[in-house]
């Protein structure tokens, strides 16, 4: 008897691995397509693959754009058919227990050196897809004072702007 109850337990549990395994492995999948797509300058693939109210944080302080707003920003780049050429070379992926939730970290090879993607994805109609992403161009911890240094007076004159928006 114990030992039908520990063959359970352990189908159960190895299952539960499997499915959480396959989860991952679409979401790993829909984020290299994302990726891929705008390396090839696939347009549609590449707003396909995201929410029709997705937001794309650029790493410059003015670019919070809304789906509708990148699109119009994206397109003349996609048009010449060159956009942006990132890959992860690290990523971490969390899902909620519903499993129709998910958000991640990655660490990119692109044109800016390495950069750190993070974003949220929402499973709809069964396929996963990227409502929020953030990029940001990594940084060593010894060169932050010379970065600051250098952003200095046009993030100041930003400042100004965004408070008088305010």
């Amino acid at each position: 008897m114990k030992r039908n109850i520990l063959m359970v337990v352990v189908t159960l549990t190895f299952m539960q691995l499997s499915a959480q395994e396959l989860i991952t492995d679409k979401i790993n999948k829909t984020l290299d397509d994302w990726h891929k797509a705008a390396s090839e300058a696939n347009f549609e693939t590449y707003f396909g693959l995201m929410t029709n109210d997705g937001v794309f944080i650029g790493t410059d302080a003015t670019e919070n754009w809304q789906n509708k707003a990148f699109k119009t920003y994206a397109k003349p780049h996609f048009d010449k058919g060159r956009a942006w050429s990132f890959t992860a070379v690290d990523r971490n992926i969390y899902v909620n227990e519903r499993a129709n939730f998910a958000w991640f970290d990655e660490l990119l090879d692109t044109q800016m050196e390495l950069c750190r993607g993070s974003g949220v994805l929402q499973k709809i109609n069964g396929e996963w897809k990227i409502e929020h992403y953030v990029l940001s161009i990594a940084v060593p911890n010894e060169h932050v004072s010379e970065l600051v240094q250098m952003k200095k007076e046009n993030d100041s004159l930003l400042l100004i702007e965004f408070k008088k928006g305010k």
